[in-house]
């Protein structure tokens, strides 16, 4: 059970934060940011089959892989982007954090166009004239 794992690392690691706080803040952020990064990295493995799957069910789909690999991309800009703002959130830095977002937001959209490009043409060659 993988969850009780990671679940136990951040009760540890809240209670740890906890008590060091008072004494040392810059200890404590240094806590956070590992049990972080240390949660990010443990789930590297499921995000890799997780990926592995939907590669497969595209080329038995005969899906173009460009497509597959913007969208996979696209996923993984949102989720890189959350984990920063998240972890700068946690730094005290709002306004740092919301810029993260921001330009994970605009990364996302950029990438996006040529397969919305695509997405478009197929539907008007659909339409009857």
């Amino acid at each position: 059970m993988e969850i009780l794992q990671i679940v136990g690392l951040g009760l540890v690691a809240t209670f740890l934060v906890l008590i060091v706080k008072e004494q040392k803040p810059n200890f404590a952020f240094f806590i956070v940011m590992f049990v972080g990064c240390a949660i990010f990295l443990f789930l590297i493995d499921q995000v890799h089959a997780i990926i592995m799957m939907i590669e497969k069910i595209a080329v038995n789909a005969n899906v173009n892989m460009v497509y597959l690999e913007t969208i996979l991309k696209i996923i993984g800009i949102a989720y890189i982007a959350e984990f920063a703002s998240q972890m700068t959130k946690d730094a005290g830095q709002g306004a740092i954090a919301s810029k993260i977002e921001l330009a994970g937001k605009i990364l996302i959209l950029a990438m996006a166009i040529p397969i919305l490009t695509v997405l478009i043409e197929t539907i008007v060659q659909m339409i009857p004239n």
